[in-house]
């Protein structure tokens, strides 16, 4: 039976102390009843003595501290989940939002799950094919792995996630393969994009998805990821589902975190960020991957919006210590009107060489992956000093690898967001350009690979 509390004692903006409480437990939910019978949520985040503080869901306006009631539930944000839920648009807080019926729940499970024990945890070492060659080709996305996506401001971040969770699939079809999108903070016309594109594609089909928009409470930002975590584990290891788990924008996420912090009074770490930044983080990120005998899998990429465009600031920087790896969004390229601007020479994907070779890709495919990326930068250095000291001072191989670099982000970096490319097709490109340069050049590539693939359509 909930215990109800008449003994509001102050709120202060989405804040509210309430006094002489029993048995209340630090995260659990509870509802403030207005004297007009309407009903706010809220959740405990702190607990002093007899004295809880709570944050509320939704606005404080309206609150008579004499006659409100506080009921206090006993459960924290729990999710209802069935198989069911495939197709699906919810809010941040699990509602429904698409018009369609309610679940019918199978289960529901707390939010706040924990991380994958180490000693539990499989190794990632299966390919996912997410049709993007500079993804595929060079930085492979590997089933059960971290690899978030370091956008900036005005990049076309949404485009690319939109497109990965459309193309995204387990090559040799072997499971049900599942997409979680969570959206975080975003305006109504992205939700709008999100929600039509997957339904133009039919990706939706296959699709959870949570949108949290910017004008909602900042404490339904902090459980939207974990809403959706929650959705994913459900399905890989209770329903032995492949999942591929899309968040955007951790930026937002993290700027909500430091929100409540600074409500709470809190001392701030850096940038004013709360000093638990990393362990909040990582309680979300170590949620995914493999498990011993389990044959689902939660892959997770994370995009986050560099403020300033800088590597080192907190969410990046803790973001990239935690993770496998990042995809890195180039303004530069974005000017010039390559799609995806995806740089892929400072991107990284730490368990490439685990989810490529002989029966996960082709086996040409790590040879091939180091001599592009030698090429490419040996291409960028020839461009660099064909502006300091113009053409004639290049030699001829020199400016062989220029026009390589050039026709490298033409095209194998750019494909435009609606062109899906098997690991095959991406490979075949890669061939086509190192066929460009002379044989002699490739020495990263064993010799049998080159009599099989150099210089042929």
């Amino acid at each position: 039976m909930p215990r109800e509390y008449r003994t509001i004692e102050e709120v202060a903006g989405p804040l509210m102390l309430v006094q002489q409480v029993t048995d209340v437990k630090y995260d659990e939910l509870g509802e403030i009843e207005l004297p007009n019978g309407e009903i706010r949520r809220c959740k405990v985040l702190e607990i002093n003595g007899p004295n809880a503080l709570v944050q509320l869901f939704e606005s404080a306006i309206g609150i008579n501290m004499q006659d409100s009631k506080v009921r206090f539930l006993g459960k924290g944000l729990e999710l209802a989940v069935s198989p069911d839920i495939l197709g699906r648009v919810f809010d941040g807080m699990g509602q429904p939002q698409d018009g369609g019926p309610e679940l019918i729940p199978v289960k529901t499970i707390d939010i706040n799950g924990q991380p994958i024990n180490p000693a539990a945890r499989d190794y990632p070492n299966e390919f996912i094919q997410t049709g993007i060659s500079a993804i595929d080709g060079l930085n492979t996305l590997v089933r059960g792995q971290k690899l978030p996506i370091f956008s900036g401001s005005g990049l076309p971040h949404a485009q690319l996630a939109a497109q990965i969770a459309r193309q995204a699939k387990v090559r040799d079809g072997s499971g049900k393969f599942a997409v979680v999108f969570a959206a975080m903070g975003i305006t109504f016309e992205e939700a709008e994009y999100f929600i039509s594109d997957f339904r133009r594609t039919g990706a939706i089909d296959r699709a959870v998805m949570f949108i949290n928009l910017a004008n909602d409470p900042a404490i339904e930002r902090i459980s939207t990821p974990r809403m959706a975590l929650t959705a994913a584990e459900y399905l890989a290891f209770d329903l032995n589902m492949h999942v591929l788990v899309i968040m955007t924008d951790i930026t937002y996420y993290a700027e909500a975190l430091r929100e409540v912090s600074a409500a709470r009074k809190e001392v701030p770490g850096r940038r004013g960020y709360p000093g638990y930044l990393y362990t909040d983080l990582a309680t979300m990120y170590e949620r995914a991957g493999r498990q011993k005998g389990k044959d689902g899998s939660v892959t997770l990429v994370p995009i986050l919006t560099m403020p300033d465009d800088d590597k080192t600031h907190p969410i990046p920087d803790l973001t990239g210590y935690i993770t496998e790896g990042q995809i890195i969004l180039a303004r530069d390229l974005d000017r010039r009107g390559i799609t995806p601007p995806i740089d892929v020479l400072p991107s990284l994907s730490r368990l490439k060489d685990k989810g490529i070779g002989e029966g996960k890709t082709r086996a040409d495919h790590s040879n091939t992956m180091n001599q592009l990326f030698a090429a490419y930068s040996r291409g960028k250095d020839a461009k660099e000093l064909q502006v300091i000291l113009g053409e004639d001072a290049l030699s001829e191989i020199d400016l062989k690898y220029a026009k390589f670099a050039d026709a490298f982000e033409a095209e194998y970096v750019s494909q435009g967001f609606e062109t899906d490319r098997s690991i095959d097709d991406t490979l075949a490109i890669g061939w086509k350009l190192l066929s460009m340069l002379p044989r002699s050049e490739l020495k990263r590539i064993r010799d049998h690979f080159l009599d099989q693939y150099y210089g042929k359509d």
